[in-house]
């Protein structure tokens, strides 16, 4: 049985193992890997305090994570597409690896990110 999402080092293992998968999709991968160039050991410990302060009411994020993603919007367009294969990385990995109400409730955090910006990259590309 699964056990639910209960402290940092859960949202490691999720933020971790999500992200391995992000690296090698062929419809996203290519943005991380080649576009945005991520420094994984610099963002992976980012996203660890994002979702912390998402989840557990944590004061540790402190960026503009928006800001991040117009940069790199600017560079090559994000679409809808993008944004759907991310939820669906994301919330298919939480099932993987979670269950309970922190769970759904990163699944519905994760969600809620997804339908808020993906209008604001994609309305003007009617294709997206």
């Amino acid at each position: 049985m699964k056990q639910d999402i209960t402290d940092r080092r859960d949202i490691e293992i999720l933020i971790n193992t999500f992200y391995e998968k992000v690296k090698a999709d062929p419809v996203i991968g290519y943005i991380f890997n080649d576009i945005a160039q991520v420094d994984w050991p610099a963002h992976l410990p980012v996203m660890y305090d994002f979702w912390e302060s998402l989840l557990f009411n944590g004061r540790s994020y402190l960026g503009n994570p928006i800001q991040k993603h117009v940069d790199l919007h600017a560079r090559h367009p994000l679409t809808a597409e993008h944004f759907d294969r991310w939820l669906l990385l994301f919330q298919t990995n939480v099932d993987e690896h979670f269950a309970g109400p922190v769970a759904d409730d990163a699944k519905f955090r994760a969600m809620s990110i997804a339908t808020v910006w993906k209008p604001k990259f994609t309305w003007h590309n009617k294709n997206a």
